[in-house]
């Protein structure tokens, strides 16, 4: 069992060439998926699991922009620190980076453009959690996708166990698909250094899953039918992914994946908290969102809250 504290690291680099030109002015990270900021979705996940150290991996050119949009994370009880990847090689090479920061702590490292969505969201990011901490094992997650060809596909042995996570396979043997989510233990970054450059010349994620399921130290949760994954790489991907939350949220009249309701309802603000930082925001819709958060009770609608 890990004495130390489970930190977070989003990844939100890269050249988003299936963006341009958007990706032009800023990281794809930092584009509006219907109502809000890109980041603010991973950052959202990682807030509902109270965790508060959180490392935000970006271009050198946006990091200015970045910053100002999130800040130091007091605003969300939180600490956020920055780095910058100059020349992107590979998910893996974010966790060779990530070495300082952790300082042997395990991990939650999520991809900035993946958006998880559903009821059992929480539960199995609990699950996964409880994996690293108390079993010193990594944990991924399995989606059932259409197109297994396009992503890591995770092979599944006798009870569960996962034989392989082979990266965008010609022939797939599952159609199970690892989604940009992942929890390892603080040895990970001693993994990912031991990782070559694959064809792509990139550092793969699934070399690092390979080392684990070596040692019998990887668990994959399977999330079901009623969960949303919304990977936001294309533009189209990202119209599709708006225009769900957008009808989720004109339903219901609550916001999906706001952090500072989050972080409130979650217990990592106070309401004087949430209402100083109320002063800092302009007027809009946002800041009106927040101020009704405000006047309910800090328990109502927390199961539907940010999921």
């Amino acid at each position: 069992m890990s004495d130390l504290p489970l930190k977070g690291v989003v990844l939100s680099g890269g050249k988003g060439t299936r963006l341009y030109p958007s990706t032009l002015v800023a990281c794809k990270q930092l584009l509006p998926v219907f109502d809000k900021p890109m980041i603010h979705y991973p950052l959202s996940l990682l807030l509902l699991q109270k965790i508060t150290e959180i490392l935000f991996i970006t271009n050198p050119e946006d990091l200015g922009a970045m910053q100002r949009l999130l800040g130091t994370g007091e605003q969300f009880g939180a600490k956020f620190s920055y780095m910058t990847q100059a020349d992107p090689r590979g998910i893996a090479e974010g966790l060779i980076l990530s070495e300082e920061f952790l300082a042997g702590s395990p991990v939650c490292f999520l991809l900035g453009d993946n958006i998880l969505f559903g009821q059992d969201v929480r539960q199995a990011m609990a699950e996964a959690k409880r994996t690293v901490i108390e079993e010193n094992a990594a944990a991924i997650f399995g989606y059932r996708v259409s197109d297994p060809q396009n992503f890591g596909v995770i092979t599944f042995g006798p009870q569960g166990s996962v034989i392989e996570v082979v990266e965008k396979p010609a022939a797939p043997k599952s159609t199970w698909a690892s989604i940009g989510v992942y929890f390892f233990p603080g040895d990970v970054p001693s993994y990912a250094r031991q990782v070559m450059p694959s064809p792509r010349n990139e550092l793969e994620i699934t070399d690092v899953h390979r080392q684990y399921i070596e040692g019998k130290r990887l668990k994959a949760i399977k999330l079901g039918r009623g969960t949303a994954w919304l990977d936001t790489g294309t533009p189209e991907a990202i119209m599709e992914a708006g225009n769900f939350l957008h009808a989720i949220e004109k339903r219901q009249g609550l916001k999906v994946y706001c952090p500072e309701e989050v972080a409130y309802r979650s217990g990592l603000i106070s309401s004087e908290h949430l209402l100083a930082h109320l002063s800092n925001i302009s007027s809009s819709s946002y800041r009106g969102y927040l101020r009704r958060v405000l006047e309910e009770e800090k328990t109502d609608l927390f199961g539907a809250t940010g999921i």
